[in-house]
């Protein structure tokens, strides 16, 4: 006979949370140790998906959402579970790290300032290749890009960031956001028909 295992309710998950918090905040050493190893792996799989292919700042950015955690840790409401509270910090993070990177992208040249932006972009993906394929390639060109420009296709395509949220974020205009983008799209189009 097999037993099935008690399911853990939202309640339960919340009385946990407020455990473990009010732990940490008494300076708990195995309370803080816990925090990390209960959270750690979802942190560090969050940040490592959005900072391929140049994981770089991987660990400075998974330090630096824990020590923005812990600091503010007193202002945890429970309203959510620990674990997104956590994820919306490394959200912020890696906002605060692509805002960084995109205001030190390289200036335009004569060409791509002339050069609209196209928005047929994705077709030129659909080669037949299975899924799992596709994806490796994908980050295979998105590794030998200029880090701003791999940056700005991240945050529009897998963010899902519209070029006028990327403006704001990152203190560029919009049309310098949509030239970036044009000239990152038309360099990984070239890069990805070239093999």
């Amino acid at each position: 006979m097999q037993v099935q295992p008690e399911k853990v309710t939202a309640e339960a998950y919340s009385a946990a949370d407020s455990e473990l918090v009010a732990a940490v905040l008494r300076k708990d050493r195995k309370a803080t140790a816990e925090f990390v190893g209960r959270f750690g792996d979802a942190v560090y799989r969050y940040l490592r998906a959005r900072l391929f292919p140049n994981p770089d700042r991987l660990d400075d950015l998974f330090q630096e959402t824990f020590l923005a955690a812990w600091k503010h840790l007193p202002t945890f409401r429970g309203e959510s579970a620990l674990q997104t509270w956590l994820l919306a910090i490394a959200r912020h993070k890696v906002e605060d790290y692509y805002r960084s990177r995109l205001r030190q992208a390289e200036p335009l040249d004569k060409q791509s300032q002339n050069s609209p932006a196209r928005e047929d972009e994705e077709g030129f993906l659909n080669t037949g290749l299975d899924d799992a394929k596709r994806n490796q390639r994908i980050t295979e060109v998105l590794a030998r890009l200029p880090e701003s420009y791999a940056l700005a296709l991240m945050w529009r395509y897998w963010e899902k960031r519209s070029a006028r949220e990327m403006a704001q974020l990152s203190g560029k205009t919009e049309k310098a956001v949509e030239r970036l983008l044009a000239r990152a799209r038309a360099l990984f189009r070239e890069r990805w028909q070239s093999e």
